[in-house]
């Protein structure tokens, strides 16, 4: 089932989020569910906060960007992160223009560490630790992102936030057209 997004300035995407527990109700139904939103929406990760649900959890497939030959290892890159806990950011800042399907239309050039080492658990809540570096580093973290209220125009500067801020209150006050469904929080002044 294809969940609608929630927009920018919709209260979920700000929230603290929850750890999801082994008996969470339909956790796979959710995790497909995020899935099939995503590949609707042509994304590559997707949060829980992002389709209104305050948990920890998100779903990453970076095979879309393996038909650039420099991310060919992004092929087979298709991960459930459940109750992420980022343990390092690491290497040389990297900037990337970076775009949100919570926040359509509007790109900017994000800077983040070229790679990371993330504990989570996986749907069976196996818990791993692993490594990650380049795009793939970079999706975790626009994702890990969302779980803790951070959106990737919080990491851009206080220029280009001020120059942004118009587009981002109309965005919020009457919602933008999309390829996918979405949910604004269509907010009066």
């Amino acid at each position: 089932m294809i969940l609608p997004i929630v927009g920018y300035g919709h209260k979920a995407l700000r929230e603290k989020n929850l750890q999801v527990e082994p008996e969470h109700p339909a956790l796979d139904s959710l995790i497909d569910n995020m899935f099939e939103t995503m590949y609707n929406a042509q994304g590559v990760g997707l949060a829980a906060p992002q389709v209104g649900l305050s948990l920890r959890l998100f779903v990453v497939d970076g095979s879309p960007m393996a038909d650039e030959e420099d991310e060919e290892d992004m092929k087979n890159f298709k991960m459930v992160f459940i109750n992420p806990e980022m343990l390092k950011e690491a290497g040389d800042p990297w900037p990337f223009e970076e775009g949100c399907l919570s926040i359509p239309d509007i790109r900017e050039k994000v800077t983040r560490k070229e790679s990371i080492w993330i504990r989570y658990q996986t749907p069976e809540f196996e818990t791993v630790e692993a490594t990650f570096s380049g795009m793939k580093a970079r999706i975790i973290q626009h994702e890990y992102d969302h779980l803790e209220g951070v959106l990737f125009v919080d990491h851009i500067s206080a220029m280009r936030r001020r120059i942004l801020k118009p587009r981002l209150v109309k965005l919020a006050k009457e919602g933008a057209q999309s390829g996918y469904p979405m949910k604004f929080p269509r907010q009066k002044r």
